[in-house]
């Protein structure tokens, strides 16, 4: 297994403030599609942080060796619809509760 942090960087710092229709709408794909790798194992955890920048998105992934982290984060829709971008921050070991 292979573990990562990645974190969701919006594109301009007043984000959640100034969503348009559109952008909300990403976000709330995006938020599904999220869940829905929680509930596969692929996410161990996630959500936003706010803080004095504006805030951000983060997500802790334990995905399999073979598996590329870009292939996950690059299918996020909000990603897909050019919205923001990913950072991603290898892990060298993840412990988590069941």
């Amino acid at each position: 297994m292979k573990y990562f942090l990645c974190k969701y960087v919006p594109p301009r710092p007043d984000f959640l403030a100034t969503m348009s229709a559109a952008e909300q709408a990403w976000m709330q794909q995006h938020g599904a599609y999220l869940n829905r790798l929680l509930e596969q194992g692929v996410i161990v955890a996630h959500g936003p942080v706010i803080d004095a920048t504006g805030g951000y998105g983060v997500s802790l992934y334990r995905i399999g060796d073979d598996d590329d982290i870009a292939a996950f984060t690059s299918a996020n829709p909000i990603v897909k619809n050019g919205v923001g971008h990913y950072e991603h921050y290898v892990m060298p070991h993840l412990a988590a509760r069941a």
